[in-house]
């Protein structure tokens, strides 16, 4: 699997994240969060990824922009827990809701046990289905 992040893998569609934020189903591995939606999204990858950091916690941008770019790397190095334990397509964001600034290898760590997190809800929710 190439570790990208490209055009395709990216949440943009606005329909997309109003429906994410209405649903409201999310996990979180503390200082991140992500909430996630199952639905059929025209992108051939099997989930779409989207980041985010509220101004009200960081005011300067170059923090903000800092953390998302962390966020967005350790992600990228660590899609094939998603990709490879997922049938359905999936959106999802990612929200880091802590107050202090992290280092990447603290995002990375949480990031990975987020993802695990993930994959265990999504298939404790098919397993219940049946």
């Amino acid at each position: 699997m190439k570790h990208t992040l490209g055009k395709e893998e990216r949440l943009k569609s606005k329909k997309l994240i109003e429906k994410l934020y209405e649903e409201r189903n999310s996990v979180k591995a503390y200082p991140l969060r992500m909430i996630f939606l199952q639905t059929d999204h025209t992108s051939e990858f099997p989930a779409q990824v989207g980041v985010s950091v509220p101004k009200r916690n960081f005011k300067l941008a170059v923090d903000r922009n800092r953390i998302k770019r962390l966020m967005r790397e350790s992600y990228r190095l660590q899609k094939e827990i998603v990709y490879n334990n997922l049938e359905e397509p999936y959106v999802f964001m990612i929200s880091y809701i802590g107050k202090d600034k992290c280092t990447y290898d603290e995002i990375f760590l949480k990031m990975e046990k987020l993802l695990t997190r993930f994959v265990s809800e999504v298939k404790n929710k098919k397993n219940e289905e049946v």
